[in-house]
């Protein structure tokens, strides 16, 4: 839990341009969305905006992520991140605690870190200016309250990188470790290389890493990822017979949860 509780993890209290007065009404939250489905499906963007907006005010979690969404990406709007950090802020002050494990829990984990990348960057021009605490908060409390794996990821990378002054490869190894389970391409590369290399007191496992890496490979996009597969075939071209076979047991016998957590127990007790 965040401190002082995650309901009030936020001070935001401005609310995006339209919200409190949309153009339109509509019988019933149901209806609105209906509607903002068909304008999407229809390209019928600015009519689509018009009813998600009302379903918004209304305190629909599943509008006010997909206006976030349309914000942040220019989808059918002007781009403004910072009314989408406003949406998604609306999504993370009202339902903190969502039951973990709802499709709805879901969304509300996805706001926690999209603001956790917010908190990150900044946004220029805007209130939000860059706090890697804040971020490692949102990115924190999504990984542990809901098990997110993209927020898992981040706190990983995070310690990794030292982004919020505290560079941890224990704990980037665990968090990562934790996405890389669920099956997360970018956490299974990272904890991949780390292990392939050994890194800051990290022991040396070469087969386990590398069967990360190949299975970071079978799902990378090539146009986005090719970082993955370039990573990999160049650990596979300095690896031995034996170290590519075992890692290719390893992918074959999906053995990595066992062996990772062996990996995250014995070489880290006691320091």
């Amino acid at each position: 839990m965040l401190c002082g509780g995650p309901a009030v993890a936020f001070d935001v209290k401005e609310q995006p341009e339209g919200r409190a007065a949309p153009i339109e009404s509509f019988k019933s939250v149901t209806d609105a969305l209906k509607m903002g489905v068909q304008g999407l499906v229809s390209g019928d963007k600015p009519g689509a905006v018009r009813a998600l907006q009302f379903a918004a005010t209304k305190g629909n979690v599943a509008a006010q992520w997909k206006l976030g969404r349309m914000y942040a990406n220019g989808d059918g709007v002007e781009q403004d991140d910072y009314k989408a950090f406003q949406y998604f802020s609306a999504i993370a002050n009202t339902n903190p605690e969502e039951a973990r494990g709802t499709m709805k829990a879901g969304v509300v984990a996805k706001a926690f870190v999209q603001l956790g990348s917010y908190f990150l960057d900044g946004i220029p021009g805007s209130p939000v200016k860059p706090n890697p605490a804040r971020a490692h908060e949102m990115f924190y409390y999504a990984a542990s309250f809901f098990g997110d794996a993209d927020a898992q990821y981040n706190v990983g990378r995070m310690y990794l990188d030292g982004a919020n002054g505290r560079k941890d490869v224990r704990q980037a190894a665990r968090w990562l470790n934790l996405a890389a389970e669920k099956g997360h391409g970018h956490a299974q590369a990272v904890l991949g290389q780390m292990l392939f290399n050994g890194q800051d007191g990290m022991p040396r496992q070469a087969p386990l890493g590398l069967s990360w890496m190949y299975m970071a490979r079978q799902t990378a996009d090539p146009a986005k990822d090719n970082w993955i597969i370039e990573m990999t075939l160049k650990a596979e071209s300095v690896s031995s017979d034996d170290e590519r076979k075992l890692a290719g047991t390893y992918v074959r016998r999906q053995t990595k949860p066992a062996s990772a957590s062996a990996l995250f127990t014995n070489p880290f007790r006691g320091q």
